[in-house]
């Protein structure tokens, strides 16, 4: 009997056991749909390779003697007018490809937005390292913040974005993909944005 009893709770426990891992899954599956992972940026090395990388610029930067207010603001007033201007234009030009029915205007839509995106993307980038300097020369954190954070996210869509229309002969169903997903990185640009007006403001 005492045999039994204890095969008995040796089954159940391990009923109980695959029930456990059966229900794992579902909680990693639900952190993975979560904003957190995101600041685990944080944590990672990275940040001391790129101070290290950057050291010697900042240095120079920093014996240029340049006004504290140029260095403070210099990056975000570069790229608001890159966001507002090459992004917004660029992002009008989009809809006017899906809309227009002005054959000369479409013509011409279709030639410049892809400048002015590609544009874009490459002074973002390039803005990216004058971020990092201003934060450095200011003795601050670089990647910590939601500011790095939704910046690095949008650079990483934007790539995307680029790649897209290199696939649009093969399935033009890709053109919606692009149009909405190019409003949603203007929108996370915009979300950056105030949080870069934030993270200035705080120091």
């Amino acid at each position: 009997m005492k045999n039994e009893s204890s095969e008995h709770i040796e089954i159940m426990d391990s009923e109980e056991d695959q029930k456990d891992m059966g229900e794992e899954p579902r909680d990693t599956l639900l952190f993975s749909f979560t904003p957190l992972p995101l600041l685990f940026v944080a944590a990672l090395p990275g940040a001391g390779i790129v101070r290290s990388l950057f050291g010697p610029f900042v240095e120079l930067v920093k014996s240029w003697n340049l006004p504290g207010w140029l260095v403070h603001w210099g990056h975000p007033g570069n790229m608001a007018v890159v966001l507002f201007a090459m992004g917004g234009y660029g992002t009008y030009l989009g809809f006017r490809i899906r809309f227009s029915d002005d054959v000369e205007e479409k013509a011409m839509a279709k030639d410049l937005h892809p400048k002015l995106l590609a544009g874009m993307f490459f002074f973002f980038a390039l803005g990216a390292t004058g971020g990092v300097t201003s934060l450095l020369t200011s003795d601050k954190p670089i990647f910590e913040s939601p500011h790095a954070i939704t910046g690095t996210i949008g650079l990483a869509l934007l790539t995307i974005q680029t790649i897209l229309p290199a696939l649009f002969e093969g399935n033009p169903g890709l053109r919606n993909v692009h149009g909405i997903l190019g409003s949603g990185i203007m929108t996370l640009f915009l979300v950056h944005a105030a949080l870069g007006l934030q993270l200035g403001l705080s120091y």
